[in-house]
């Protein structure tokens, strides 16, 4: 059963930083894309970041600079990293992954979400 299971979520300070992770099971783990999406209240999901197979990056505008993501394929896990924290970075973290090796095929398997939460 392929299974995303995210983790690190928190309440913070702005300015403070968090790392979220993100275990996936029950497929080869470095054959598909992989992303950060977030949702905050009363608003639609954001995709906030990519990686695909080819080691290709993206981010959302509004977290260039501050979000890093990476994966380590020996533990089947993706990270993102968040430093500088802000309060509109508020809102629950999904981990998805895509349904090819690109970013370009839709987006088919998703975990539970971790919520980040940032005062300010």
């Amino acid at each position: 059963q392929m299974r995303l299971v995210e983790s690190g979520g928190g309440s913070v300070q702005a300015g403070e930083s968090l790392r979220l992770s993100c275990v996936a099971s029950g497929y080869t783990y470095n054959a598909y894309a992989m992303g950060w999406f977030r949702q905050a209240p009363g608003k639609e999901r954001e995709l906030v970041s990519t990686l695909d197979t080819g080691g290709k990056i993206t981010y959302v505008d509004s977290v260039k600079g501050r979000f890093t993501i990476s994966k380590d394929n020996s533990v089947n896990t993706l990270y993102l990293q968040m430093n500088n924290l802000k309060p509109d970075d508020t809102g629950m973290y999904y981990c998805a992954r895509a349904a090819g090796a690109t970013t370009g095929v839709g987006w088919n398997v998703w975990g539970q979400g971790t919520q980040v939460t940032v005062a300010s």
